[in-house]
């Protein structure tokens, strides 16, 4: 299978297939229904998320077939020569749909002439054209860009909807796989429909079986065992500067990568202190959480260094963008146990 092929596959064909995004969706559907359609999108939010994906359906709902569909790739096409292109080929008329529809993905990459001409098409637009703009980082397009779109922002989706949507597409493919396990391909996924059902693939085109495990997930992604997750976040936890320095050890030598190591212990802190500070959210972390964990978190609070979790946190933030630096990646969270654990 060809990269992203899964992917693909997958993806959404209409809005009510579309997971993780029902307010933006539901908002969509309810102004289509309601023959409120704007000249100008803008879909903002994370890689991954869905923004093309949403920009096809919605093309397709208000009536556009592909012949009139265009899609431009605003990283590839950022100059003012292929704007000035653009501006010339939005009247004509459409083939056979009410309206032709352009989708400019990553539009934040157009330069600042580009945008300008932009502009002016988007102040008199022709009456059967669209525009739909998808960008991963809203605080660069201009602010005139913005003003004359209706914005809608896309979320990340949780590692539940992740996770949930990789067994669904496992088991569509013949392949069994495990909650924890799928909660750990989400995890790595780092809230990208994309990234999420990438990792899947690879270790689809690499399993020896039909069963995806925990030992294949690790082994594509560079995730340290869990337990080594748990045993580190244990010891801070239980005062042990000795076994938090060993079990670092330990994690080095089993090769795993150590900044998803770090980001994994981490967010077990984080769980952690947000179940014990935040009872409001308890029921929505736990939500997150797969059984083992659930029962690991109940765990912590009781225990003597449990007030080193918050210290610990605040300086794994700091540690993490210094783990590539180092000569030996594992010095910077040596360094940070050492500082917890002395203050």
């Amino acid at each position: 299978m060809s990269e992203q092929t899964l992917y693909r596959k997958y993806r959404p064909t209409n809005f009510s297939e579309v997971v993780g995004q029902e307010q933006v969706v539901g908002v969509l559907e309810t102004a289509i229904k309601q023959g409120n359609i704007v000249h100008a999108y803008l879909f903002a939010g994370p890689r991954g998320t869905g923004k093309t994906s949403v920009a096809r359906i919605l093309a397709q709902a208000i009536g556009c077939t592909n012949r009139d569909l265009y899609e431009i790739d605003g990283a590839s096409n950022r100059g003012i020569d292929e704007i000035r292109a653009l501006r010339e080929a939005v009247g004509t008329m459409p083939f056979e749909s009410p309206y032709k529809v352009y989708i400019i993905d990553e539009v934040h990459m157009l330069t600042k002439d580009a945008f300008n001409a932009l502009l002016k098409t988007l102040e008199e637009p022709p009456a059967n054209v669209i525009f739909i703009l998808a960008t991963t980082e809203l605080h660069k397009v201009l602010e005139t860009i913005v003003s004359r779109c209706q914005t809608y922002v896309f979320k990340k989706p949780t590692i539940k909807i992740l996770s949930q949507t990789a067994k669904k597409i496992a088991d569509k493919e013949g392949f069994k796989i495990d909650e924890d396990v799928a909660d750990l391909l989400a995890f790595m996924g780092d809230g990208s429909f994309r990234d999420t059902i990438g990792i899947l693939q690879k270790i689809i085109g690499s399993s020896a079986d039909k069963k995806i495990s925990l030992a294949e997930v690790q082994s594509i992604t560079g995730a340290p065992p869990i337990k080594l997750v748990y045993d580190l976040v244990e010891a801070i936890a239980d005062n042990n500067l000795d076994k938090s320095l060993a079990v670092v050890d330990e994690v080095v030598s089993s090769s795993a990568d150590l900044k998803i190591y770090l980001k994994l212990v981490m967010r077990e802190i984080r769980l952690a202190l947000l179940s014990v500070f935040a009872p409001s959210l308890k029921n929505k972390i736990m939500t997150e959480a797969g059984d083992t964990e659930k029962e690991f978190l109940a765990g912590l609070s009781g225990r003597s260094g449990a007030k080193n979790l918050p210290v610990a946190l605040a300086e794994f933030l700091d540690t993490y963008n210094q783990i590539g630096l180092a000569y030996l990646p594992q010095i910077p969270i040596e360094l940070a146990l050492v500082k917890i654990f002395k203050q």
